[in-house]
């Protein structure tokens, strides 16, 4: 029996320089997503932030001065007009109105990319991590309950974003293709979602 077609391409424009803010549970696959399709200095993760706080990427004891340091780091590359991935879970309203707020502050327009996965594979995904990067099931539960609340409750685009790409299966994640597409050329708000 053949396999089946690979699935079409799910092609999405990323202005060029634009805030890039991936969202989604733990065990989503915001870092792997990152990984495949921007250079390692584009991203700047949480995870990696509290690394360099205290010493242990999961130590959420360093998450304010974390993303203290994040938002500053953010602050100057925007300035600088230079294309920003954020991998953090930005399940929650006020982390993305931080974000886009230094977005707009520079002129920059933000996207959002989420990672809107079936419960079971993402509780699976996390479960799988090894050692200390697996997140506590009950907090990967409220990230979950989080997102889909939003998604319910707030309207699509969320406030601050030009674009939002919403991805519910591994198989429309594997099929993205970023486009990078020079500022000027970019068209206006609306949202999409891809399953």
């Amino acid at each position: 029996m053949a396999a089946p077609p690979p699935p079409d391409p799910i092609v999405i424009d990323i202005p060029d320089p634009s805030l890039i803010v991936l969202v989604g549970a733990a065990g989503s696959g915001k870092s792997s997503f990152a990984a495949r399709h921007f250079a390692a200095d584009e991203v700047l993760s949480s995870d990696a932030f509290r690394g360099l706080v205290r010493g242990d990427p999961s130590d959420q004891t360093a998450t304010k001065p974390a993303f203290a340091a994040l938002h500053r780091a953010l602050s100057a590359r925007l300035n600088a007009r230079r294309l920003t991935v954020i991998d953090a879970t930005n399940v929650q309203r006020h982390a993305r109105r931080a974000l886009v707020r230094r977005s707009s502050a520079a002129g920059v327009p933000a996207v959002a990319i989420v990672l809107d996965l079936p419960p079971a594979l993402v509780l699976a995904r996390n479960a799988a991590r090894v050692g200390t990067a697996v997140v506590p099931e009950p907090a990967v539960h409220a990230q979950l309950a989080a997102l889909d609340g939003a998604l319910t409750r707030d309207p699509l685009p969320w406030p601050g974003f030009v674009t939002m790409h919403r991805l519910q299966t591994p198989d429309a994640v594997d099929a993205v293709v970023l486009r990078r597409v020079p500022l000027r050329v970019e068209a206006r708000a609306r949202g999409t979602s891809q399953r």
